[in-house]
């Protein structure tokens, strides 16, 4: 459909929406409203534009593990968010200050990518693209 423009915001189910808040202010993340609906719904954005869903619904008996990624039976959904970056060693500092830690780095035909969970164990892309 030529009439598609971008992707207008991603829904992401959290289970306590003070944690998701504090886990993506640091990463520059505003609060723009919530909770909302009938979900209910929490709305982030950060000032590129990427805005992000949290819908509040989440057990909070669930276990950490993130079922897209983690489980050896590979379930068919979304499995993580990608953020594209212009300055890789700066990213990686500012998360190391913020004590987020990296789970795995990939270099692919020029492009560099890394990974971190969110408390929830959601997993963020930060991507630098080839030049």
């Amino acid at each position: 459909m030529k009439e598609i423009t971008g992707i207008n915001h991603v829904g992401l189910r959290v289970r306590d929406l003070s944690v998701a808040r504090e886990f993506y202010e640091k990463l520059g993340f505003e609060f723009i409203a919530g909770p909302v609906g009938p979900e209910p719904v929490a709305i982030v954005e950060h000032p590129s534009g990427v805005n992000i869903n949290f819908i509040l619904n989440a057990s909070g008996n669930a276990s950490p593990t993130n079922i897209l990624m983690d489980e050896a039976v590979k379930h068919a959904g979304f499995t993580h968010i990608a953020l594209e970056i212009t300055d890789v060693d700066a990213v990686k500092e500012q998360l190391g200050n913020l004590g987020i830690d990296i789970t795995e780095t990939v270099e692919f035909d020029g492009a560099i990518f890394f990974f971190v969970r969110d408390p929830d164990g959601n997993i963020i892309e930060f991507h630098k693209p080839s030049l």
